[in-house]
């Protein structure tokens, strides 16, 4: 048997705390995360032996950290200089090694869409800046100056001219304010849209439910049987869900979903009921807003800017139907998609609360401040 290790690691809630979230990170070096785990491991009482068999690692490599640890804590983590003579490269590599990063491969004349550091190194060697150099001491200098050329972000300015009025009115409907005046008692807000192209797949094989170590099994291959497009509303200050399915989108499929609304109450008899809609045709322009309000008169449709339908909470409902409802698309027929969505909504209306909405009409207006400055190009 093993003999224990006479230095005992005992953790602050501090150094636990740093500890854990240093063992969690995938993007920083390797050896701080198995430092952080072997500390972490010793301290609920493993010996050396038992750690180094857990990490893959020698006995004396855990003998090497807890004895560091236990005489200087944190500290005694760090990375230490190496003895031996330091390998070189001048200041100014570094530098357009970071150049190079920082380019679009097009400008470089590469066939790639994205950098990766192993591209980043043949890249270098083929301009002739470097003979040799690792692709570990390339991600290193990138990791300093938190460069990572193989992630990208989507982005997109306002275009919409009168995007601050249009998105203004939104978010005051949902702090319930319309034209600086409160909302009262009998006044609803909704917000609607139309999820398209939700395909049934019909698969191979039939799909395993999970199992202990197992997940879900899904066959890859499959059949499609049909799609649906679902159009919904929310009312955003009760929670209350309506929805259906059709085959295709258009005026007469959402002029349905309005009267289903509108005809039940207290929606039938409010004082005025709030339409939140994008700039779809189904719903957009001026005959739109005259065909509804002669139907309805106390219906008042409020459009969205142009790209900026993520202000309209049924978006926030839609995301949850994808993740809850829909993937992996695993259905018999059209019919079982139909009886899931409208079944969900039921499910979920009995659990559902209003969303959370916090972002208001001040922080749009510090927002737009902050795009100002940006540069457009």
């Amino acid at each position: 048997m093993s003999r224990k290790s006479p230095l005992d690691v005992d953790l602050t809630h501090h150094e636990r705390r740093v500890l854990e979230s240093r063992a969690r990170k995938h993007t920083s070096p390797y050896f701080e995360v198995l430092r952080a785990r072997m500390i972490l491991l010793a301290a609920q009482g493993w010996r050396n032996d038992e750690i180094a068999a857990a990490l893959s690692v020698g006995r004396d490599v855990v003998s090497l950290w807890r004895k560091r640890f236990f005489h200087q804590r944190l500290a005694g983590l760090v990375e230490r200089p190496r003895s031996g003579r330091p390998r070189f490269f001048p200041p100014e590599l570094v530098v357009q090694i970071k150049a190079i990063a920082c380019e679009l491969p097009a400008n470089l004349g590469l066939p790639l869409s994205r950098l990766s550091a192993a591209g980043i190194v043949r890249e270098a060697q083929r301009s002739g800046l470097v003979a040799t150099i690792s692709a570990k001491t390339v991600w290193r200098w990138l990791h300093d100056d938190a460069i990572r050329p193989w992630q990208h972000r989507s982005w997109i300015f306002p275009r919409d001219p009168e995007f601050v009025r249009k998105a203004g009115r939104v978010l005051d409907l949902y702090a319930r304010h319309w034209q600086g005046k409160r909302l009262e008692a009998d006044e609803f807000v909704i917000g609607a849209d139309e999820k398209t192209g939700i395909q049934a797949r019909l698969r191979k094989h039939p799909t395993l439910p999970p199992q202990p170590a197992r997940s879900a099994r899904v066959e890859h291959e499959y059949r499609r049987v049909g799609a649906w497009a679902y159009l919904a509303a929310f009312d955003v200050h009760h929670a209350r869900l309506f929805g259906r399915c059709e085959p295709r989108t258009g005026i007469a499929p959402f002029d349905r979903l309005v009267s289903e609304v509108m005809t039940q109450a207290p929606y039938q008899r409010a004082r005025r009921v709030f339409w939140i809609v994008d700039n779809g045709s189904p719903h957009r322009g001026q005959p739109c807003l005259q065909r509804l309000r002669t139907a309805f008169p106390n219906l008042l449709l409020v459009h969205t800017p142009i790209h900026a339908s993520r202000l309209n909470q049924i978006e926030s409902y839609f995301s949850i139907v994808q993740r809850k409802v829909l993937v992996p698309y695993d259905f018999s027929s059209l019919h079982a998609v139909e009886d899931r969505l409208l079944g969900f909504q039921l499910y979920d209306q009995a659990i559902a609360s209003p969303f959370e909405w916090k972002f208001t009409r001040t922080d749009l207006c510090q927002l737009m401040k902050k795009l100002a400055v940006q540069p457009t190009h």
